[in-house]
């Protein structure tokens, strides 16, 4: 199953090949997926290449991991739907003729909870550079609060304008094209962050997480984001595919 002479990189072939396994009806059905020790063998790579795949599928939300008891194909209990077209807040913004601002921007190193680690692959004590804006309306009304996590491979620092759109910048200077996201999008009150959006903390606000990838399939950026939910929609169009 597993091409060692292949271009394509091994722990892609890895998630491929576990597609493959949780679209299974057995494995949907709660049947646990092979060991990773087990798989490692029977594909002939490292259990870090198996680690990479599964962290990926993990991240995505198709299989869950416990320690201990094994891993299988999560339960469904939502609309999961692949968006074809996604852009930074600010040029989707723009695109629509609204003028947003960042009303806070914060660069520092810290370091990560175990999401981020498994999404990069870094070991624990690895710093990371993180991202931290508040975004709002022209008369200094907050909309939306980000927080960004960068790959160390792509080499971004505190001295980066972070003032301008995130992706474009990442293009330009570091060659780092972005190609695909894979987001999770619930609902929960504001909490810790009602001051910083300036609503009660009972207040309902769109949570959204995106893990974003550059055309090689390799890990740029975590983003996190925490949407008002009286100053926007997100919205999504989908189209029926062919028969």
């Amino acid at each position: 199953m597993i091409d060692h002479k292949s271009k394509l990189p091994l722990h892609v072939q890895v998630e491929d090949y576990l597609r493959k396994l949780i679209g299974m009806e057995k494995f949907k059905n709660g049947l646990f997926l092979p060991k990773e020790v087990e798989l490692a063998n029977r594909l002939g790579v490292s259990r870090n290449t198996i680690r990479q795949a599964t962290n990926k599928l993990e991240n995505e939300g198709l299989i869950i991991r416990k320690k201990g008891v094994g891993t299988r194909v999560a339960d469904k209990k939502g609309l999961m739907t692949g968006l074809d077209h996604w852009y930074s807040f600010t040029q989707e913004m723009q695109e629509k003729g609204i003028v947003v601002t960042n009303l806070q921007l914060r660069v520092e190193w810290v370091t990560v909870n175990e999401t981020i680690r498994n999404f990069f692959n870094t070991d624990p004590d690895k710093k990371i550079l993180k991202l931290s804006k508040l975004k709002g309306e022209e008369s200094g009304e907050p909309i939306v609060y980000f927080e960004s996590y960068f790959h160390p491979r792509v080499g971004c620092s505190e001295k980066d304008e972070f003032d301008r759109p995130l992706y474009p910048m990442l293009e330009e200077k570091y060659g780092v094209v972005v190609y695909r996201s894979a987001e999770n999008i619930s609902a929960r009150a504001a909490g810790a962050l009602a001051r910083k959006l300036k609503v009660e903390s009972s207040f309902p606000v769109l949570f959204r997480e995106r893990f974003v990838y550059d055309v090689g399939d390799r890990p740029v950026e975590y983003n996190i984001g925490y949407y008002r939910s009286d100053k926007f929609t997100y919205s999504i169009d989908i189209k029926k595919g062919s028969f």
